[in-house]
């Protein structure tokens, strides 16, 4: 591409304007607001005489990915200070989370305490079979066992598996660093983390070929920069995105199948079936077909509960564990339900609890306030004056879930990450966002540092909290606004109804570049 006019485009040429062969591209110099302030650095915007889409080796594709892995190694580079290693005075290597440097340097990551404190660093233990002691000689001794969905739970012990092939290793070969097990834990784990969110941005680049700008969104999100590597929610995101290419693409039970796969990592996968079927109902009310619809939530439960099934036959009381401890955890520090009562000295819908008691009110009323969320959103796809798309329910379903919710994880942001660009592709608008959540991580680690240690009182932290809702709040009100004023919807400004959706009939035409 060259940038040298920038003379705006005819009528006739504008960006996205459909042409007979299906949605043109959309040229991003031409049409955002962020891309075409940017463009003055280098020339101004695309010149009508400019030729798109020639270049043989470097496709939006493999730029967008190039750009991804950048961000992968920039991730890792935040997480690599608490990766080093030091010697004690009996001469043996440690991990040097010395003085909360895993604070002080906001590498912490979830994937480092859970190898010693999961059992993961006992070779003859496997998940959700064999427990370990919490507070072990305390009277709150607890019996704990993996507390992750299956499929993280094993991803995390084959992790540790190789780590423990990789130390035998390098005691028979001298040219193998000699590293500690957790070390080569995070590492393998954190290179399929990697693999996973290159396949989102895939997912989002296919969805999304005449804008190739938004998969560079994601590629290039602050929230993959920080969390990426906190905890495994990748491989969730990755499983979800791929199974929204693969109903887009008019194959309904394998998206439904990677939706299950994607439940046996988080749970959150299976929050889109709602959107999937509310859909499919809206669509078959105005005489289309609810068969993806439906194909798909089979799908997906399908393969769920044949993912659980084995383990909870097998191990039960390992299986239940992760129900179990969502059940009687309390308000988590990101909740809005901790923030409000810290500001307000509110003792919560079930006063002090005592540890490990089931906050039954809290629980009920979270629940409560999601389906009525849900309600809403029913309402809206229902009466909305079209079909809304897929990709805005379901931003909206995921953002209820977490805004209502009693624990937002700060990794728990990366599911919105690809929803809120396919819903709400408006770049400096979601930048703003990401930037704000992202920075949510600064005040949280200080805050788990102390004032006594030279950290942030708490009031920094759930400030930050409460901001970080307040922006997700406002794109909801956007996204709503998209659907109930279908004119303002970017996507469907390029002349596409809902490319999240299969299209009846032939398949639908592939974008073609516009040359001006």
């Amino acid at each position: 591409m060259t940038a040298g006019s920038t003379t705006e485009p005819r009528d006739t040429e504008r960006p996205g304007a459909p042409g007979p062969a299906g949605p043109a591209r959309v040229v991003p110099t031409w049409s955002d607001p962020l891309a075409i302030a940017g463009s003055r650095l280098v020339g101004g915007p695309l010149g009508r005489h400019a030729l798109v889409g020639r270049a043989r080796f470097w496709t939006p594709l493999r730029v967008v990915l190039l750009l991804a892995v950048a961000v992968l190694a920039l991730s890792w580079l935040g997480k690599s200070p608490c990766l080093q290693q030091y010697v004690t005075e009996d001469g043996a290597p440690a991990l040097d989370w010395r003085d909360g440097r895993q604070y002080v340097a906001m590498c912490y990551s979830d994937t480092v305490p859970l190898y010693g404190l999961e059992n993961l660093d006992d070779p003859g233990a496997l998940p959700y079979r064999d427990p370990w002691f919490e507070n072990a000689g305390e009277p709150d001794e607890r019996v704990r066992y993996m507390e992750y969905p299956v499929l993280t739970g094993f991803h995390q012990w084959a992790a540790a598996r190789v780590a423990d092939v990789w130390l035998l290793a390098s005691g028979q070969l001298s040219w193998l660093p000699a590293v500690l097990p957790v070390v080569v834990h995070f590492t393998v784990s954190s290179s399929w983390l990697a693999l996973a969110w290159l396949v989102v941005v895939w997912a989002v680049h296919a969805l999304r070929p005449s804008r190739p700008w938004d998969a560079a969104l994601v590629a290039l999100s602050p929230l993959a920069v920080v969390h990426l590597f906190t905890n495994f929610d990748s491989l969730a995101v990755a499983a979800a995105t791929a199974g929204m290419l693969a109903l887009a693409r008019n194959r309904p039970w394998l998206a439904g199948v990677l939706l299950g796969v994607g439940a046996g990592f988080k749970f959150y996968p299976l929050l889109l079936l709602g959107p999937v079927l509310l859909i499919g109902m809206r669509r078959w009310r105005d005489g289309g077909s609810p068969a993806p619809a439906l194909r798909t939530a089979a799908g997906a439960v399908g393969t769920a509960v044949a993912v659980n099934l084995p383990v909870a036959l097998a191990f039960p009381t390992g299986w239940a564990e992760f129900f179990r401890l969502n059940q009687t955890r309390p308000a988590d520090p990101d909740s809005i339900y901790f923030a409000l009562s810290y500001f307000s000295g509110w003792a919560g819908f079930d006063g002090p609890l005592a540890s490990g008691q089931t906050p039954v009110v809290l629980n009920a009323v979270t629940a409560v306030l999601f389906a009525l969320c849900c309600a809403g959103i029913a309402v809206l796809a229902w009466f909305a004056p079209r079909t809304p798309r897929l990709a805005s329910l379901a931003f909206l379903v995921v953002a209820a879930f977490l805004l209502v919710n009693k624990v937002w994880s700060p990794q728990y942001s990366l599911w919105l990450v690809p929803l809120a660009v396919l819903a709400l592709p408006r770049t400096r608008l979601l930048l703003a966002w990401m930037v704000v959540d992202a920075f949510v991580w600064v005040p949280r680690m200080y805050y788990y540092l102390t004032p006594e240690n030279m950290g942030l009182p708490p009031d920094w932290f759930l400030a930050a909290v409460l901001l970080r809702d307040a922006v997700v709040v406002g794109l909801c009100v956007l996204v709503v606004r998209s659907v109930l004023r279908p004119a303002t919807d970017p996507v469907r400004a390029i002349g596409l109804d809902d490319p999240d959706w299969p299209a009846p009939g032939p398949p639908r035409p592939v974008p073609t570049a516009v040359t001006a």
